[in-house]
């Protein structure tokens, strides 16, 4: 299997299955000298760990961060890849038949019959394997480590909830985001907004079935001009972090689809001056303008699907009789990803930023001749 690292001077390559005994992150490119410690990527990994409310997988699992490489005796970072594990406990003989039971079907919106295309009858069928929301696990992971780095910079992203199968937040910046940031399971900072989702998912749960929704990013503090204006444009770079994302379904920057919608002297950001520095009366652009910042906010939205798995019945087929059937999951699931996929959201973005961030200073060290 290709594709598991991202980035390209700060990368990170995750592996680990939902059913395996892990999930690992190797990330590299990490500076000399930062601060790191297994409760700092704790605190990114207890964002997403299942179980912590009616609206996630009953699944208990303690994600359990162990960093092994990477650390010198003073608790900073050396400049060697940084390494960190996390093992999986709750994987209970129960829940391994259930899935063994209808290993034969294809479930509707899971990738098994992709994957069984590409790698044949050893598939990793036993929690959808590496197509599983657990394998995020290594890149919230790396993501943490991201996190520290760009604090030096006076860098934050921070994601939230921001629509759940219609039902949509109000407008809301940066500041009052992190006002509000996790003060629901749902992490809707709109708290009138947050009540209606929350009790709309418990609906559509008892119901056996499953609601998808929107996750709005927002960057502050990234300077002007990261990013390349061709292939590596930073919002490129952007969508292809957040698109790698199983259970993400599309990805829309500033006005997104709604540009399309607008006249140019409508959608146009007007440029002022601000204390000596160039600002945007608007932010349609989203913080981009050619695929590189402009020294705004970064706005990002992404939609993200319902989670696949549900107990109404479907239909199926068998791949070993290559016949048409009925399948109702009775597995473990969550209600609604929304409030368990943000944290990945916020990884991939500071991941990307970062790496944008390490090219242009070098670009800038070599401008200079330094």
């Amino acid at each position: 299997m290709l594709g598991n690292t991202f980035g390209r001077i700060f990368r990170v390559t995750a592996c680990g299955e939902s059913y395996g005994g892990g999930l690992a992150a190797i990330v590299e490119g990490v500076p000399a000298g930062i601060p790191l410690t297994d409760a700092m990527i704790q605190e990114e990994l207890d964002k997403r760990r299942p179980g912590q409310s009616e609206l996630d997988s009953p699944r208990r699992e303690t994600d359990i961060a162990r960093i092994f490489a990477g650390i010198g005796q003073e608790g900073l970072t050396t400049g060697a890849p940084v390494g960190i594990i996390v093992y999986n406990v709750d994987m209970q003989k129960i829940h391994v038949d259930q899935y063994r039971a209808v290993k034969h079907l294809f479930r509707p919106g899971h990738a098994e019959y992709t994957f069984f295309v590409k790698y044949g009858e050893h598939y990793d069928w036993c929690g959808a394997g590496r197509a599983s929301g657990r394998e995020t696990v290594g890149r919230v992971a790396g993501g943490a480590v991201a996190k520290q780095v760009l604090a030096r910079h006076g860098i934050e992203v921070l994601a939230y909830v921001k629509e759940s199968h219609g039902i949509s937040a109000r407008p809301m910046g940066f500041d009052e985001v992190k006002a509000n940031y996790r003060a629901n399971p749902l992490n809707c900072p709109d708290p009138e907004a947050a009540e209606r989702m929350i009790a709309e998912i418990l609906r559509i749960k008892e119901e056996g079935d499953t609601c998808g929704g929107v996750i709005e990013i927002i960057v502050r503090g990234a300077p002007a001009g990261l990013g390349e204006p061709v292939f590596d444009k930073l919002s490129a770079t952007i969508a292809h972090g957040l698109m790698s994302i199983g259970a993400v379904k599309g990805v829309e920057i500033g006005a997104g689809f709604g540009a399309a919608r607008m006249k140019g002297s409508e959608c146009n950001d007007p440029p002022y001056i601000e204390n000596g520095r160039v600002r945007f009366r608007t932010n349609n652009a989203g913080g981009l303008l050619g695929g590189i910042t402009n020294g705004e906010d970064i706005v990002i939205r992404m939609a993200v699907k319902p989670t696949p798995t549900v107990s109404i019945e479907q239909d199926s087929v068998d791949k070993s009789k290559m016949r048409e059937e009925r399948l109702a999951a009775i597995t473990r699931r969550d209600a609604t990803i929304c409030p368990r996929i943000y944290p990945v959201a916020e990884a991939m973005v500071r991941i990307a930023v970062l790496d944008a961030l390490f090219m242009m200073r070098g670009w800038e060290r070599m401008q200079k001749g330094t």
